[in-house]
């Protein structure tokens, strides 16, 4: 079920699961809802052309399931005429929110004019969030893909996501949904005074301002105090301010809230091998059985999903999970080659073994990891 403008009725602070490329897959997600819970989901951003040249590879990005909610579609480009009728697409998947990406740092996205390349552009940005905004409306209105020129390949792939999804080919109800921002605080310097302002111009429900620069990538500290300063810029607005970047746990999220007065955090690579982290005031540290269950059930999903000829994918999430563990270096060297299940199942049994030799029998068998359920070795 589609939540209605969830940004106006979501309690706060929110922390949310952040969207990082090539890391927050259908797969990936819903292990973190499952078991980490988070107040919000966003998915890896899409690129709006991939809808029409890829289509497959579009719906794919965007499978999500039901336990995600509220789940948010990001997607990036620089043409506002795709935004149009691709916000159309976000709506007919049921997603309770569009995102859009003016932050991503990575050249071969800014160097377009896509992502964090849009802070050089305001005035195509403020289009690109005016046209997302026209999409919703006139879908809420009863205008169709096909009305609008979407192929029927595409359309179909979108019936074909929701009845796996929901049982139902379109969403129970055309209610309009908040369209939200993600950005930095400056391409090359902090421009916190003249970039927000503008953003906050278009109304967007939400606001996520990660503390670098797009010249900084992912180096340096991030500059809480551009986002603190953010905060104050969008007072009395209806705009939602988050917080992004160093943010290792709870408690740094806790800190910053109560430093900057955001209205909630988004945790990115924190959130790797630790879906665990949003629970981590009401619940123990996994033990090596819980984390063990799993890997493996996130193995399974993604390899249903995906199949095993993109299983290598997998295998930088299965080197996330060993963070910590005794001889997680050995262990990693081995997962790193996987190719599917069996192998991973292999390479867990094995650790399993060489853990119980180390311990007591009683440690051992308390540690120990039930695979009854998983594919044998072939």
């Amino acid at each position: 079920m589609i939540l209605k403008n969830f940004w106006k009725v979501i309690n706060r602070p929110i922390v949310g699961l952040s969207p990082m490329d090539g890391v927050t897959d259908p797969s990936f997600r819903f292990i973190v809802a499952r078991h980490g819970r988070p107040d919000l989901i966003f998915t890896e951003f899409v690129n709006v052309e991939t809808a029409f040249f890829a289509p497959d590879a579009f719906i794919k990005d965007l499978t999500y399931d039901e336990i995600e909610r509220p789940v948010i579609a990001q997607v990036y480009g620089r043409d506002p005429e795709l935004f149009y009728p691709v916000a159309h697409v976000v709506c007919e998947l049921g997603f309770d929110g569009i995102d859009i990406n003016m932050g991503c740092p990575a050249k071969k996205v800014a160097a377009k004019g896509s992502g964090g390349g849009l802070i050089k552009t305001p005035d195509l940005a403020r289009r690109i969030v005016r046209a997302t905004r026209a999409g919703i409306e006139h879908w809420v209105q009863g205008q169709t893909l096909l009305d609008i020129g979407i192929p029927s390949e595409l359309i179909q792939k979108v019936k074909a996501s929701n009845r796996l999804r929901s049982g139902c080919e379109s969403p129970p109800a055309r209610l309009p949904i908040p369209v939200s921002v993600k950005t930095r605080i400056g391409y090359e310097r902090n421009v916190v005074e003249s970039w927000i302002p503008t953003l906050l111009d278009e109304a967007p429900a939400a606001i996520t301002i990660h503390g670098r620069t797009l010249a900084q990538g992912y180096k340096g500290s991030a500059d809480w105090e551009a986002i603190a300063r953010a905060v104050e810029i969008a007072s009395g607005s209806p705009t939602l301010i988050l917080g992004n970047g160093d943010l290792r746990d709870m408690s740094d999220v806790v800190r910053r809230v109560r430093e900057t007065g955001v209205d909630g955090a988004l945790l990115g690579r924190s959130t790797q091998g630790n879906p665990w982290i949003f629970r981590a005031k009401e619940k123990a540290a996994p033990g090596l059985a819980e984390r063990f269950a799993v890997m493996l059930e996130h193995a399974r999903h993604f390899e249903r999903h995906w199949g095993t000829e993109r299983f290598v994918a997998m295998r930088k999430h299965l080197a996330w999970y060993c963070s910590g563990l005794p001889g997680a270096a050995t262990l990693r060297s081995h997962l790193v080659r996987v190719n599917g299940m069996n192998d991973v199942v292999r390479c867990l049994r094995a650790y399993e073994l060489s853990i119980a030799e180390r311990r007591p029998p009683t440690v051992a068998a308390e540690s120990g990891v039930d695979f009854a359920c998983e594919p044998a070795p072939s």
